[in-house]
């Protein structure tokens, strides 16, 4: 019995300490209409300040997703830039295959 609980206290430490990266999924920009970008801002909402401007093809981590009024957004860093994080809609990406 101790040896199983404390076999679960080690693997909760371990998952804690796994960064955010390790749950995420990777994404693709796409539909966004021709000569504009996807809006990544600071915030869930297009209240919040642009950060930058997302082209079609640009692959994001999304983190977790949350609704604010009829627009789903979600969380996201740039594939390669992951320290740059904002909020995108979620009509404007699918899953990269």
């Amino acid at each position: 019995m101790r040896i199983a609980a404390l076999f679960a206290a080690v693997a909760m430490t371990f998952a804690a300490a796994m960064p955010a990266q390790a749950w995420s999924s990777l994404y693709e920009v796409y539909g966004v209409a021709e000569g504009d970008m996807l809006k990544m801002r600071a915030g869930p909402d297009t209240g919040y300040r642009v950060i930058v401007g997302l082209p079609n093809g640009t692959v994001v981590r999304v983190y977790n997703c949350e609704s604010s009024g009829a627009v789903q957004w979600c969380k996201v860093s740039l594939k390669e830039a992951r320290g740059l994080v904002g909020w995108v809609s979620r009509s404007y990406l699918r899953e990269q295959k």
